[in-house]
């Protein structure tokens, strides 16, 4: 590595990392992001997972919180490549009698696909959508004293309830509670747990406000505007770059840490007090994930209309149904009929697979570091909604936790989130203290989703860890 010294070094080239090296370069600092991979990007990556020409994700594909950021909406990365393209519905959620609750920019349009809830719903959400500038600036930065304390407060009173009893208690019609579950399983946790309404709230009001977006050519034109937008600033970035030691870092400053806690308790195990460590060590991770992409001869053939046009597809049917699902994995069981999370991209960026063919994208949760096969459940899954879509599928590949942790480490057991948000671990990671990015050594900070607000491509974990150094 070369001897030139910088004045701060971040450790991981995800979202928050380069978040972290953006923030740090916008203060006029030199700064050194190390890579792993051979390829930037962490959660935020695409490759040729199937066959030559078909671009997948492989991990996260849409973005709603990336386009709902305080901190990503104001960097200019339209400027170095990044184009957001927009479904004509951001998310469907289809139900076995062949019609389909939407999640739509509209809130009348929404309205008109949930039946008895048709007046409700515009009711229940248009002053959180109202005030959703005031609700993101402080719902997504560390627990501190609001700078708008009645929207927060709103939003707070319904975030902090279990999401299926906040669904019943506020619908009437099984559409509405349907998509309101979809959108709580994002929690990843169980329904009947406090908070799990939280991330349900924040992504219907980012698609009210902003849509569920995603990137022209995949996730990974987003990391590599970001690594431009670094580098145009003077920042550097190299890969195939392993730290396994405090002592290799080019620097006297800070160093930020885009990694997990355990991650984190190794490469800083000489600087860090070993009641630290041990504690870093105790950190709890959430849910896995088991994906599967598909290389597919035609467009997904959903039985609802509103599903062809929607850019994300919650597969799950009722409330009932998806609360199961997610209670049986909390449990550590496999339930037979998963809550599914589905993205077809292909369908509105034909750059993602060659002419007349398309990509899908989809996984269910399953016990952390779970080891079972669910190709079966989520085809089943798909069939169910979709018939005849296995007749489709030309190539599948499959990710299980392990695979996903041996990619990107932060997944433990296959945790795309950086660690359970439950009410323990929501306000408080990776533990409770006043800057939840510091730790005991002045130079060693963490900037990962296992810090707050948590998982979600929004760079904001990285952004505050930033500030925090800077101060």
């Amino acid at each position: 590595m070369s001897r030139e010294r910088f004045d701060a070094v971040v450790v991981g080239s995800g979202p928050n990392g380069l978040g972290a090296a953006v923030e740090l370069a916008r203060a006029g600092r030199s700064v050194l992001v190390l890579e792993a991979r051979d390829r930037i990007g962490g959660g935020c990556r695409t490759a040729e997972l199937t066959i030559a020409g078909f671009q997948h994700d492989i991990c996260s594909a849409v973005h709603p919180m990336a386009v709902a950021s305080p901190f990503l909406r104001g960097l200019p990365l339209a400027e170095h490549g990044l184009e957001w393209i927009h479904p004509e519905i951001p998310l469907a959620h289809p139900m076995d009698d062949g019609s389909a609750a939407v999640l739509d920019r509209s809130l009348t349009t929404t309205a008109e696909s949930l039946g008895v809830d048709a007046t409700t719903y515009p009711a229940w959400m248009q002053p959180l959508v109202d005030r959703w500038e005031a609700i993101f600036a402080d719902a997504m930065k560390p627990l501190g004293i609001p700078t708008h304390p009645f929207a927060l407060a709103r939003f707070g009173l319904r975030a902090i309830r279990p999401a299926a009893a906040l669904a019943r208690s506020a619908f009437r019609g099984e559409h509405a509670r349907a998509l309101f579950a979809g959108l709580a399983g994002h929690s990843v946790l169980p329904l009947e747990k406090p908070v799990s309404s939280a991330i349900a709230l924040m992504l219907a009001i980012a698609g009210h406000v902003d849509g569920w977006p995603m990137p022209r050519g995949g996730a990974q034109a987003l990391s590599d505007a970001l690594a431009s937008y670094l580098k145009s600033m003077g920042g550097e970035i190299r890969t195939g770059e392993l730290v396994t030691s405090m002592r290799q870092l080019p620097t006297d400053g800070p160093v930020l840490f885009d990694v997990s806690p355990a991650q984190l308790s190794q490469i800083a195990r000489e600087e860090l007090p070993a009641g630290y460590r041990r504690r870093l060590e105790r950190y709890r991770y959430g849910f896995g994930v088991f994906k599967l992409d598909w290389a597919l001869s035609g467009p997904i053939p959903w039985r609802a209309e509103a599903c062809r046009g929607a850019g994300t597809v919650h597969l799950g049917g009722s409330l009932e149904e998806i609360a199961a699902s997610e209670r049986a994995v909390g449990r550590g069981q496999h339930p037979d009929r998963p809550y599914v999370l589905v993205c077809q991209p292909s369908r509105f960026d034909p750059s993602r697979a060659p002419s007349g063919m398309h990509t899908g994208w989809a996984y269910c949760h399953v016990p952390n570091g779970s080891t079972e096969d669910r190709t079966e459940a989520i085809e089943n899954q798909m069939d169910r909604f979709a018939p005849g879509f296995r007749d489709l599928i030309v190539e599948r590949h499959t990710i299980t936790p392990a695979w996903l942790e041996q990619h990107n480490p932060n997944c433990v057991g296959g945790d795309v989130i950086g660690g359970a948000a439950d009410l323990g671990q929501m306000f408080f990671r990776p533990m409770a203290r006043a800057v939840p990015y510091r730790t005991p050594h002045p130079r060693v900070w963490l900037c990962s989703a296992s810090t707050p607000p948590g998982g979600g491509v929004h760079g904001l974990c990285g952004y505050h860890a930033a500030r925090a150094v800077l101060a």
